[in-house]
């Protein structure tokens, strides 16, 4: 992997826990500037900090509701006036609603889980491209969005509604990468399958991804660190003609 100029700027959304917090500990230990956005982790994301500004800062949190459209202008607006453009967006942010089956799920889980799994995606791509696109008087630049495999496999039984949200998500990967393909903007996702972390624990089942990581050819769940590596590779100039994909991280699933 190339090292980034230092003046190279990335937001991360959700970045203060899981798999957004190994995503932002790998950008700043390969030069660039990071800023870990987050929702209600206030501890978890100042731990990062003292983690990683040692000797000099490297990283500065913003709270943010993504699905909030002043909030996200404002977390933007922050990262250029502390670290100069943004260069770099991970679109890392999002809930599952929770299991539930379609016959039972409720309009504010569906609300909730759209708001940020989708519009936040939204909302944030079109801060970063107004602070990117050539034809805006940016230099260009890079976003990667935290899809899932739940997208192609449907989450049955489970949560439809995430696995909607996240292919929302896939079709705005692939439509964004082609708008702004000329202006000098790369658009990717990475598609996790089961990843020990976190999430799985705050929708009720903490053991979810190692009991079903049998169903992957490697049988085991992959770790947030994995997904990081795939998402500074989407990032870096490496993948220089690469836009428009969606890259599975799942271990053959």
């Amino acid at each position: 992997m190339h090292a980034p100029d230092r003046r190279k700027v990335m937001v991360v959304t959700g970045g203060s826990r899981g798999i957004g917090a190994d995503i932002v500990r790998l950008a700043a230990r390969t030069g660039y500037k990071v800023v870990i956005n987050y929702a209600n982790s206030a501890t978890a994301a100042e731990g990062l900090l003292d983690e990683l500004n040692t000797d000099k800062t490297v990283a500065h949190a913003v709270k943010c509701d993504v699905s909030d459209e002043p909030s996200v202008v404002g977390l933007f607006a922050e990262a250029m006036e502390v670290f100069g453009p943004v260069s770099v967006l991970v679109n890392n942010a999002g809930v599952t609603g929770g299991f539930s089956r379609v016959s039972d799920v409720s309009a504010r889980t569906l609300a909730e889980t759209m708001n940020t799994n989708v519009i936040g995606a939204f909302l944030c791509c079109r801060e970063a491209v107004r602070q990117m696109s050539t034809r805006m008087g940016g230099v260009g630049g890079a976003i990667v969005n935290v899809s899932s495999r739940a997208s192609q496999y449907g989450g049955a039984g489970e949560w439809v509604h995430y696995a909607a949200s996240k292919g929302a998500m896939d079709t705005l990967t692939l439509g964004l990468a082609r708008e702004v393909a000329a202006e000098g903007i790369r658009v990717n996702a990475v598609a996790p399958g089961f990843v020990d972390t976190e999430l799985h624990a705050h929708a009720g089942d903490p053991d979810r991804a190692n009991r079903l990581a049998a169903q992957t050819p490697m049988g085991r769940p992959g770790t947030s660190p994995e997904i990081a590596n795939v998402v500074l590779w989407l990032a870096d100039d490496a993948a220089s003609y690469v836009t428009g994909a969606i890259v599975a991280a799942a271990g053959g699933r």
